[in-house]
């Protein structure tokens, strides 16, 4: 190994990964020359709490108190160049630094061993890519200084939560008359204000999002995808797969907010890409108002370290002023795990995190009058709205008195916090591929929350970062928010629906114009 078998190594934190489901060995080994690129994160200058996410950063000022110190990336660079690892690129503020060597090169640096596999993707379906099982370490001068190591491992750490409905589909919506049905506020379009959407996959066509848009009489906003970690814009790849994502949430966001300035940031569908993509978004100028991711996986499917990297990178959103919205899950209060237990998604479960549940709607279009609205489940394996109690994060102090159960004698973090439509018969009208389709799953209320925070945020004349505790402000339980309306029918398995906050469907859905006379009223404060 090049004389680096006897390096003096650490342990790192939080960097043991269980075998992936199904794993085999491939017909080939991994040849040891092979290349890999991996995503290191650095400690912080000074930890960024809470109580430091009222005021809203410029980017320069988070990475002077909260970004890598200098003289922590010489020394990471240094260490790691001195070894014959590549150094690509460093973002001081975000704190990483992306490498490069061969399979050979950082086994030996990272103390582990890679190999060549097959296993089942989180829809069942074979893929290959390098595998690693237990934990990190890294060289001795670095112990304390790198936090995580992601990438090593490539295997798909995502999935898509989106379900398109049957064909017989009774009961649908645009996204414009879900506008109309939400109240969203008049006079507001997100003028001024940039979105941007973390996809895993896919891609969209410009001549498609055309054609919808003007099928909606209306002239769509500008679309710009940006590519990380080699990941590029593929339109018309995967119709049946993660374009479905790209364009619903592109149509859903696109509709609601036509006059913002979308930025779709493609990642490879791995721990590293997924959190490169957030950072990259989150970190861009403008800043954006809101970031929209729909992909996630059970919490117990991530490791440590990544779940504590996503959450400090969606700290630093907030810092920055930019609200993230998450799609809490499409598959109950399990979330598809298999031990039968309650499981919540992550990253939605991230504090940081404006997570977003689902119902099932029956309202007249026109008029924006609702009938009913109850959590969406539609049985085992069918589709139900993820929520419930975290087993990572703690409590938030603007979630603890609202109610959220506590679970073998502790209370987490509660999922989701807002609502919206996510039952695919009574979905979204979108256009994907050249064919139009109802599609639903708490993939779309990601965007739809997202169009309204840059609806506010343009109505405001501000950014607001981490919503919650402007959603929240001194709720006690079974009241309701202003600017909500309260659902309080259905469950999602092992959570029922109630009055005011509840583990299937948060605060409730948005009354766009009630929230924003809330948000000016300083009822519940603003952030």
């Amino acid at each position: 190994m090049d004389g680096h078998e006897h390096l003096d190594l650490r342990a790192l934190p939080g960097s043991e990964r269980a075998p992936a489901p199904g794993v085999k060995k491939a017909g080939s080994p991994l040849p040891a020359g092979a290349p890999v690129q991996a995503t290191l994160i650095l400690r912080r200058r000074a930890e960024l709490n809470d109580a430091t996410l009222g005021a809203i950063l410029s980017r320069d000022e988070l990475a002077v108190a909260h970004g890598a110190d200098p003289a922590d990336v010489d020394l990471v660079v240094g260490t790691l160049t001195g070894l014959g690892v590549e150094v690509l690129s460093i973002d001081a503020a975000s704190r990483r630094v992306r490498v490069a060597g061969t399979v050979a090169l950082l086994s030996a640096v990272f103390g582990t061993s890679l190999e060549a596999v097959t296993s089942k993707d989180a829809a069942g379906d074979e893929v290959s890519h390098r595998h690693r099982t237990g934990g990190l370490s890294v060289p001795a001068e670095l112990d304390g200084v790198v936090t995580t190591v992601l990438g090593l491992d490539d295997r798909p750490q995502a999935r898509a939560h989106f379900r398109t409905a049957a064909a017989s589909s009774a009961t649908s919506y645009t996204p414009l008359q879900l506008g109309t049905i939400y109240r969203f506020p008049d006079g507001t379009d997100g003028s001024g204000q940039t979105l941007g959407i973390v996809e895993l996959g896919g891609g969209f066509a410009q001549s498609e999002l055309d054609t919808y848009f003007a099928g909606l009489d209306i002239t769509g906003p500008s679309v710009r995808a940006v590519g990380v970690d080699g990941a590029v814009n593929k339109a018309g790849a995967d119709p049946n797969g993660a374009d479905g994502e790209v364009l619903l949430d592109i149509e859903v966001a696109g509709a609601l907010a036509p006059k913002a300035s979308l930025v779709v940031y493609f990642a490879p569908n791995t721990d590293a890409g997924f959190l490169d993509a957030i950072s990259e978004a989150a970190h861009a100028t403008p800043a954006p108002a809101a970031i929209s991711i729909s992909w996630g996986q059970s919490e117990d499917a991530w490791t440590g370290q990544a779940r504590t990297a996503f959450d400090q990178a969606l700290a630093d959103a907030a810092a920055l002023g930019v609200t993230v919205t998450v799609a809490a899950g499409d598959d109950g209060s399990t979330d598809r795990a298999t031990d039968g237990k309650s499981h919540v998604d992550f990253p939605a479960s991230s504090p940081h995190a404006l997570a977003c549940g689902g119902t099932r709607l029956e309202a007249d279009p026109t008029t924006g009058a609702v009938t009913s609205e109850a959590v969406w489940d539609n049985g085992v394996g069918k589709g139900a709205t993820g929520g419930g109690v975290s087993d990572a994060f703690s409590l938030p102090s603007w979630q603890k008195t609202v109610g959220v159960p506590s679970r073998a004698g502790t209370t987490g973090r509660g999922v989701p916090d807002v609502a919206g439509v996510a039952d695919p018969q009574t979905g979204y009208q979108v256009r994907v591929d050249g064919k139009d389709l109802v599609i639903g799953g708490t993939s779309a209320v990601a965007p739809l929350w997202a169009a309204l925070v840059a609806r506010l945020a343009q109505s405001t004349g501000r950014r607001f970062g981490l919503l919650q505790p402007a959603l929240y402000g001194t709720l006690t339980a079974g009241a309701v928010s202003p600017g909500f309306r309260d659902i309080t029918s259905g469950s999602n398995g092992a959570y029922s629906a109630g009055n005011g906050w509840d583990p299937c469907t948060g605060l409730g859905v948005p009354d766009g114009t009630a929230l924003l006379t809330a948000l000016r009223a300083g009822q519940p404060a603003a952030a």
